[in-house]
């Protein structure tokens, strides 16, 4: 008798259970849709709201390359739809014809169209992406600000060789002036990206990637590594900050009060792993840094760096990391 209760005790709780399961399973996707999509902020997205003409470039390229596909897109989801609908099970008059195999007009359709918004994107894209070739000066008749940035474990390095200051996880420069990246990395591959400023760039052990940037307006932007690098990787983030001319010559001066230098012992031990690091400033830097950083990577090899550097730069790289330059500097 008790397990006939307890028998139906289970089948009575499994039924309310999957009323249950019924009824709130689609409140909860809806929920669940409505928590990933307000990830989204599409309308707050820094890439949909850029700040400088690299941004708006790449965004306009991105809208062309949408719109083009949606011709192929649109007309499929409508077919799916509508071919659905008429060949339900329940529509008697929809013809059945199991021994259709070819149909040319079908066929042009469904290779032709797609192999044309192909072909269409191909042309529009190949100009589009070479004139926003990133190592391409934005406007050369503009002196730029050169900044040269050094990935770490996990922080970023930035280096003003102008102004002979250095600082970690923040990047300040004049607001419509260009600004001219020379980006390398201490440690594994990372992935630079400003998006409201422009696209991502690697950042690579021993090699020199370069990237142009101008902000049209005042304001704070956020920077990061976009590349997986370790332990760190989730807080490897820095704050890109433009200002007016008056207020960089301020903050510049601010650097320089900082009294400390950035010589090579300071250096190797900003270099070891660590995240979270606060803003940090160094009034003075060691000439040829940069470059000893990407060197001590490249020695021995012949066509490395010094198919990038001038004599001087080499001399000033082997100087800051203490080697020989040897025959590289011929």
């Amino acid at each position: 008798m008790t397990t006939e209760r307890e028998s139906a005790l289970s089948n009575c709780l499994g039924l309310i259970v999957r009323l249950l399961a019924h009824r709130l399973l689609p409140v909860a996707a809806a929920l669940g849709l409505a928590l990933l999509c307000g990830g989204c902020g599409m309308l707050t997205s820094a890439d949909l709201n850029p700040k400088g003409p690299i941004s708006l470039a790449e965004r306009q390229l991105l809208f062309d390359a949408f719109f083009i596909m949606m011709i192929v897109i649109v007309p499929v989801f409508v077919m799916a739809a509508l071919f659905t609908w008429r060949y339900r099970g329940t529509n008697r008059k929809a013809r059945y014809d199991p021994g259709f195999v070819y149909y040319w007009p079908v066929e042009i359709l469904v290779w032709g169209a797609p192999a044309a918004i192909i072909v269409w994107l191909g042309f529009h894209l190949w100009d589009g992406t070479h004139k926003l070739d990133p190592y391409d000066p934005i406007d050369k008749s503009v002196e730029p600000l050169e900044v040269q940035v050094v990935a770490q474990d996990w922080k970023w390095l930035f280096i003003y060789p102008e102004q002979s200051i250095a600082v970690v996880n923040e990047l300040v420069f004049p607001t419509g002036k260009p600004l001219s990246l020379k980006i390398t990395s201490d440690t594994v591959m990372n992935s630079f990206v400003i998006p409201a400023l422009g696209g991502q760039i690697y950042a690579m052990a021993g090699m020199q990637t370069k990237l142009h940037l101008l902000a049209d307006e005042n304001g704070e932007y956020w920077g990061r590594n976009v590349q997986y690098s370790g332990y760190g990787f989730a807080d490897q983030q820095f704050h890109a900050i433009s200002v007016s001319d008056e207020d960089f010559e301020n903050w510049v001066q601010k650097a320089k009060d900082a009294g400390k230098m950035l010589d090579k012992e300071g250096y190797e031990a900003l270099a070891k792993p660590s995240s979270k690091l606060p803003v940090t400033y160094y009034s003075s830097v060691t000439p040829g840094l940069f470059d000893s950083i990407i060197y001590k990577y490249t020695k021995g090899n012949a066509h490395g760096y010094a198919m990038q550097c001038t004599t001087p730069e080499l001399a000033q790289a082997s100087q800051a990391s203490g080697g020989e330059t040897g025959s590289r500097a011929e």
